[in-house]
């Protein structure tokens, strides 16, 4: 069929709509108007590589995202999203598991211990074959991940929050905290607050605005969130693993 001038700049339209709906749709990140507030990030993984970085092929630790992007343009390519994915020591070294293209980077850690990481039930966020899952530390296993990590506690376990002393209604403890949930394995939704809130405020707006069964707090000290969507780059100066999805 031989197209005519219209119908070629019809396709070309067409191509650019669908260009540009395919961005809004894959990495599209949101902030809510009720209170609190909340910022909504869902990346689809039928369409966007979701993955998991924390240093070069070097060994040097990106630890922030201007180091990461700077890395990326080197390669010409692209940060189009990307979130803090995990708790770490000082040294930087991560907490519990963290696998990246199939490789362990560090193992899973089921040691009982203070902090938040330690809070049962703790999880592991995963990428396999099959999709994206979160699924408590003690639940894990028969998995083979391309991408892992591990953080806690969990926000919601089979649909309920803990019953555990951090997630009472009368906590007064309010930090920004970020988290993400993976609704049906092909799709990975993450939050980061706008203001300071409870574990309990963050787990209901999983639970009851977003409709999660399964969802991972990620930290509620170094919580950061690049969105070129939202014209957005928190400048934390130093971060350990991080969601990252590239073009």
């Amino acid at each position: 069929m031989r197209l005519t001038k219209t119908s070629a700049l019809g396709l070309a339209a067409l191509s650019i709509v669908a260009l540009l709906s395919r961005t809004a749709f894959a990495v599209d990140c949101v902030t809510g108007k009720s209170r609190p507030v909340f910022t909504t990030c869902r990346v689809d993984l039928t369409r966007e590589h979701l993955r998991l970085v924390y240093a070069d092929t070097d060994g040097a630790r990106y630890e922030n995202f201007a180091r990461l992007r700077s890395a990326l343009a080197r390669e010409q390519k692209q940060l189009t999203f990307a979130m803090n994915a995990g708790m770490f020591h000082p040294d930087k070294k991560p907490v519990g598991l963290l696998v990246i293209d199939s490789r362990e980077i560090a193992p899973i850690n089921r040691a009982t211990a203070s902090g938040n990481f330690y809070l049962q039930p703790n999880g592991v966020f995963v990428i396999d074959a099959d999709g994206a899952w979160v699924v408590a530390t003690h639940e894990y296993r028969n998995f083979t991940p391309v991408f892992a990590t591990q953080s806690g506690p969990m926000l919601l376990s089979h649909g309920q929050i803990p019953e555990i002393s951090a997630f009472r209604a009368a906590s007064i403890s309010r930090r920004i905290r970020n988290g993400v949930c993976a609704p049906g394995g092909n799709q990975a939704v993450f939050v980061i607050s706008e203001e300071p809130v409870t574990f309990r405020e963050f787990a209901l707006y999983f639970r009851d605005g977003l409709r999660c069964r399964d969802a991972l707090y990620l930290d509620g000290a170094i919580s950061s969130l690049f969105s070129p969507q939202l014209e957005r780059a928190d400048a934390r100066a130093e971060l350990g693993p991080m969601f990252a999805v590239v073009e």
